[in-house]
């Protein structure tokens, strides 16, 4: 590690090697390369004057990138592509010649950015897999254990551990869903020349519009690719970088909303993330179980929210055919929305790995608040023992907010139910009073609908997926 240059917390702290190496130089100049080779072989399919000699020296060099001599060469014209042409064509001299034969610069660029958002989006997805079966199984393992839930974060209705579990699921799902829409809709530029006209290769073919359209068909071919945008500027439309970030803001908002719940119910002592046997929690505080991973999580997501404009404006504010304001930002936004995503996916697998669920302390919360929300259930039962709707109405109400001020004022239990035994109108009713405390009464559908769910969306979406989860990373803290 260099101690005395700023190194971006994403290659030192949170995005994983894999997707490091996926922004890395290397693997994007070793792309430049396999785009090189993949011209001179379309162009040479279509008649031009290449040989397979060349093709092969251009092979034999397409990993073993001379970084050195090309970046000498960009001090020198300040010009990243040339440079790397130069460098290239000092390894393969026989083929320097035919290197980036009349393609400009968004050849490489582009084609590359488009190649390697795929390849991260597969990365992603692979996550998402890993995330959404993590939660299936807690969703599955708790999907009839009551808890209280909240609207407002005030006591509400309860529900199960894994029906809210669910509602994580169904939001990564819906992100596994947009993501394979953009992936599956993107294309490469292809070989469009300086201004999306293909003027240098129409004229490389003497004229013959048709290959101008094959060379883009060999080239998405060679690139395994579906196929190439069919009009573009110099440019791809900067709409596609988008559309893509989107996604990783969509991906951004699940997480957020998860971690958010999190930190709410360990505040709650309901449910934690993993906390390791020599974590320290606050420097201060010895006692303290911070839930840093999903504070982290929150944190990241905020920022990939945030980074999505960047493209958006970026879109919004080319000129015609090309215009280079959008470099700069492009480097920086992409790859960073990326790696943030990365990051925030595996704290995301390492805490719904992890969760520690405590049912006692949920069954204590809900002990609290059952008696009034019982309050409901508990009239229609007595109005069907013979008592007055209007008469048992007015008790409970009374009875109700005499126990609200107990717990409030004077710190006691919620004594609603043992009032009610006390009053005379209840009392003749004969009613079980502590039987309506079942908080399994009061979860409505809940358990089936998380069953239900699972059988019907989930577990075919995973068993679809089985070779598609990927390893969880190191949380590096």
């Amino acid at each position: 590690m260099n101690y005395d240059t700023y190194q971006s917390p994403f290659s030192t702290r949170y995005a994983s090697k894999q997707m490091q190496h996926i922004f890395s130089d290397e693997h994007k100049f070793q792309t430049w390369r396999s785009l090189w080779i993949a011209l001179a072989e379309a162009e040479k399919e279509l008649g031009l004057d290449i040989t397979d000699a060349q093709i092969a020296q251009l092979k034999e060099h397409a990993l073993d990138i001379n970084f050195e001599e090309a970046e000498a060469r960009e001090k020198v014209v300040r010009h990243d592509v040339m440079s790397h042409v130069y460098a290239y064509g000092l390894q393969c001299p026989d083929a320097k010649g035919i290197i980036h034969l009349g393609a400009t610069s968004c050849y490489v660029g582009d084609n590359t950015d488009l190649i390697i958002m795929r390849e991260a989006l597969s990365i992603l997805r692979g996550n998402l897999v890993t995330v959404i079966s993590h939660l299936a199984t807690f969703a599955e393992r708790y999907a009839a254990q009551p808890t209280l839930a909240f609207t407002h974060f005030q006591p509400a209705q309860p529900t199960t551990v894994g029906k809210r579990a669910t509602l994580w699921i169904q939001d990564l799902m819906s992100d596994v869903e947009d993501l394979d829409y953009v992936a599956e809709g993107l294309r490469l530029l292809g070989s469009k020349g300086t201004t999306g006209t293909q003027a240098s290769f129409l004229e490389l073919f003497g004229g013959d519009h048709a290959r101008c359209e094959k060379l883009d068909e060999l080239i998405a071919t060679k690139m395994e690719f579906p196929g190439c945008y069919p009009v573009s500027g110099q440019t791809y439309s900067r709409k596609i970088d988008a559309r893509v970030l989107n996604v990783l803001s969509g991906i951004a908002q699940s997480a957020a909303k998860f971690s958010n719940d999190i930190r709410l119910l360990q505040h709650l002592k309901e449910v934690e993330e993993p906390f390791e046997k020599s974590q320290i929690g606050s420097s201060a505080m010895a006692y303290k179980r911070n839930p840093m991973r999903s504070e982290r999580m929150a944190s990241i997501a905020r920022y990939v929210i945030c980074d999505a404009l960047n493209p958006a404006i970026t879109a919004a504010t080319q000129w015609f055919e090309r215009t280079l304001d959008d470099s700069a930002n492009r480097r920086v936004a992409i790859a960073e929305a990326f790696l943030a995503v990365d990051g925030i996916l595996t704290l995301y697998s390492n805490i719904s790995n992890g969760l520690v669920v405590y049912p006692k302390v949920i069954a204590r919360h809900l002990e609290q608040e059952l008696p009034f929300m019982a309050s409901e259930n508990l009239m229609m039962d007595a109005v069907k023992a013979g008592g007055d709707r209007q008469e048992l109405h007015e008790i409970i109400r009374v009875n109700a907010q005499a126990a609200a001020a107990n717990v409030k004022l004077k710190g006691g239990a919620n004594d609603f139910l043992e009032r009610l035994a006390k009053d005379k109108h209840f009392a003749k009713l004969g009613l079980d009073l502590k039987s309506l405390l079942d908080p399994r009464r009061y979860v409505g559908r809940a358990p089936e609908q998380t069953k239900g769910y699972l059988k019907s969306c989930v577990k075919p979406f995973l068993a679809k997926n089985a070779g598609y989860a990927s390893e969880s990373g190191e949380v590096t803290i």
